[in-house]
């Protein structure tokens, strides 16, 4: 199956680019192509996600009611999730079907073996890192932005990553050919459009059960 989705994604560059002449187009398309296939997994979490924003007052009041019993705290918790139909694991899931898809894109992309010009808007050469830092500096604050709206916890440990992941992918990106930060670009946008896009819950209605 990994053979068969690195091949899938190198065919996918090699029509795209035949037909738009651009191999940064081919990479948006691919890019939009794959986020359109997990759209479904997508919506599952940004709605996992909304629910556990939904209850972080009612898990606030939680911690500092037990916050002198972890045992009774965590049973309190995962009760409070069983009503309000949250199961936290299931908001990973569309992260890690990710993974592939980003895994192959980067050994596509790594040694991937351009026929012509390889340029793209102010990117002299896509198998190579983005010289101006322009890409690096987008893949860090696309991945900031994307994390802020999408986070659900107020855990300061996790707040912290918030920092740190950008952080980490600029530097990645200025390592690494500017075709795979050119498809994390792109894709941390279509997220965000996503996330917008997703209908809020209403007022109150995880607080439903108990009103």
């Amino acid at each position: 199956m990994w053979t068969w989705l690195i091949e899938t994604l190198k065919n996918g560059m090699d029509f795209f680019h035949g037909v738009t002449g651009s191999y940064g187009l081919a990479i948006i398309i691919l890019t939009v192509i794959i986020k359109v296939i997990l759209l479904p997994f997508g919506f599952s979490q940004i709605s996992m996600t909304q629910k556990m924003q939904a209850i972080q007052p009612e898990l606030e009041e939680l911690k500092k009611k037990y916050r002198n019993d972890p045992q009774k705290l965590q049973k309190k918790q995962l009760e409070l999730w069983q009503k309000h139909g949250i199961n936290p694991l299931a908001g990973c899931l569309p992260m890690l079907l990710q993974f592939p898809f980003l895994i192959a894109f980067f050994q596509v992309l790594y040694g991937f073996d351009y026929i012509g010009a390889s340029q793209f808007l102010w990117i002299p050469d896509l198998s190579r890192p983005d010289p101006i830092y322009i890409l690096p500096i987008l893949a860090a604050a696309t991945t900031y932005w994307q994390t802020r709206i999408a986070s659900a916890s107020s855990d300061p440990s996790q707040k912290s990553m918030m920092y740190i992941f950008p952080i980490m992918i600029g530097w990645f990106s200025t390592r690494y050919a500017a075709g795979l930060s050119v498809y994390w670009v792109v894709s941390n946008l279509f997220q965000i459009v996503q996330q917008y896009l997703m209908p809020k819950p209403k007022a109150g209605a995880a607080k439903g059960e108990t009103g």
